[in-house]
């Protein structure tokens, strides 16, 4: 297995791809900082603001292009026909495909933690003593929410390598992600009370927010999962994306 996931490493830093995604994603800082310096100014003329955190603001963007990532660890080897190479290598698919998510988690992982704790850093040492109000909280209580958000991020990457697994296709494969991120979602808040919140509960973006403990949103208010359940409600998407990967990756021809 060793060898598998050596491989598999080699293969996601071998390619461009890899490294345009996790540059885009990185952008989340610099717009971070853009964002602090610009709400910043208009602190400073009106006293005080009410802004949204960068590292919140921004987190789709690390979300979908890290889940892009995941998406092209596979299709790009589909593709090129590669993954028949890489089946004559290892012939169990399920290891490959265990190895493909291990390798993608663990980049997505570090990678998106990188970026949220960064575009934190650097946006409070910029807003200073101005009262923005995302900055007027502590790191111990903001923890819960970046760690989530990372999570969140490493959740989407493995949803987009086991759609990628199943659709074989890279635009199939990221349209789904996005309507997952923000099509379902957005109709979603257009349900009948009280089903709006109940099924927005469910929706991979707002399982952050109750995976720290915090309300979905003004529209929505207090969603209902404890943020356990929360917490197993995301990493299902995951188990089940990969699960439909593996059961399709195993029944067809490479």
């Amino acid at each position: 297995m060793r060898a598998v996931l050596s491989s598999e490493w080699l293969k996601l830093r071998s390619v461009t791809s890899t490294y345009q995604a996790l540059g885009v994603a990185a952008l989340t800082v610099v717009l971070g900082m853009i964002w602090t310096f610009y709400v910043s100014g208009l602190a400073d003329e009106r006293g005080a603001l009410r802004a949204a955190a960068p590292e919140q603001g921004f987190l789709p963007l690390i979300q979908i292009s890290l889940a892009v990532l995941g998406v092209l660890a596979i299709t790009a080897e589909q593709a090129s026909g590669m993954i028949r190479t890489s089946l004559t290598v290892v012939p169990r698919r399920g290891t490959l495909l265990l190895a493909k998510a291990g390798v993608v988690a663990a980049v997505t992982f570090v990678a998106a933690n990188s970026i949220i704790i960064l575009t934190y850093v650097t946006s409070r040492l910029i807003a200073g003593e101005r009262h923005l109000q995302f900055n007027e909280s502590s790191l111990a209580n903001d923890l819960p929410m970046l760690l989530a958000s990372g999570l969140s991020v490493t959740v989407l990457a493995l949803v987009g390598l086991g759609l990628g697994v199943a659709t074989r296709s890279t635009a199939a494969a990221i349209v789904s992600v996005v309507s997952l991120l923000f099509v379902l979602p957005g109709i979603a808040n257009y349900l009948p009370a009280p089903w709006n919140t109940r099924v927005a509960a469910l929706m991979l973006p707002n399982l952050v927010p109750q995976i720290a403990d915090q309300r979905l949103s003004r529209r929505l208010g207090d969603g209902f999962l404890p943020p356990w359940a929360a917490l197993v409600v995301l990493a299902t998407y995951a188990i089940v994306a990969l699960a439909a990967g593996f059961y399709l990756f195993r029944r067809r021809d490479a």
